[in-house]
């Protein structure tokens, strides 16, 4: 029934994004069809941003597959299927309620401190989660795991900053590529550091967050350049 609901909800999005979203009539440039041309063209800024966010979702996704099991499985305490649908919940009101006064203050601030405090939550989700072992502490985890969403609208904005002007949607296209076809790697890292232990799993992606973040923090760059 969960899976038949998913896929009404996705199709009846689908449905109104055609009905309810105008597309642009600018006269558009002819776009560069070659990914490596693309490649050679992407500033050092936007580089060094897809670098940092291919290792904090290698965080994101080493343990992902395996929240659940933790949760109703592995802690000393665990919750029911059903608790842990509610965690999600919090997870996603956390989530919501975030959104807009990030994206008010990242306008006023500049983008880079709020990507840099998003990887933050990312790295601390699974170190969080190690020590979550009964009900309180994994809402405390998941409100954390809600709050990796803080800056994420910031994020996206910032690779349409960073990207050259009359190639940013095929600059944002090729990024989401190179990073998501890095990062399905993850997924199967995740698998053996979890047969290993699922301690190992969840130190390993904390480690590859930390990576992450101090990466950005060192060689992040923000609109028009500043570090």
């Amino acid at each position: 029934m969960a899976f038949v609901a998913a896929l009404i909800l996705a199709l009846t999005a689908a449905v109104l994004q055609q009905l309810m979203i105008e597309d642009d009539t600018v006269d558009r440039k002819e776009p560069e069809p070659n990914p490596l041309r693309l490649w050679r063209e992407m500033p050092d800024g936007l580089r060094n941003l897809l670098l940092s966010d291919i290792l904090i979702r290698f965080c994101e996704r080493i343990p992902d597959s395996f929240v659940v099991i933790w949760a109703t499985r592995t802690v000393l305490h665990p919750v029911s299927e059903l608790t842990f649908g509610g965690l999600s919940t919090i997870e996603n009101i956390t989530a919501a309620l975030v959104y807009l006064p990030v994206a008010y203050m990242a306008d006023r601030f500049g983008k880079k401190p709020f990507v840099l405090i998003t990887f933050g939550f990312f790295t601390c989700f699974p170190l969080v989660l190690l020590h979550a072992q009964s009900t309180g502490p994994l809402v405390a985890a998941f409100i954390v795991r809600g709050l990796k969403e803080f800056g994420e609208p910031t994020r996206k904005a910032l690779i349409m900053d960073l990207a050259p002007e009359d190639k940013k949607a095929g600059m944002f296209g090729l990024y989401y590529l190179i990073r998501d076809v890095i990062v399905s790697a993850a997924a199967f890292a995740g698998a053996f550091l979890w047969e290993i232990s699922p301690e190992t799993n969840l130190l390993t992606a904390t480690a590859c967050g930390l990576a992450g973040t101090i990466y950005f923090w060192v060689f992040g760059k923000d609109l028009k350049g500043r570090a």
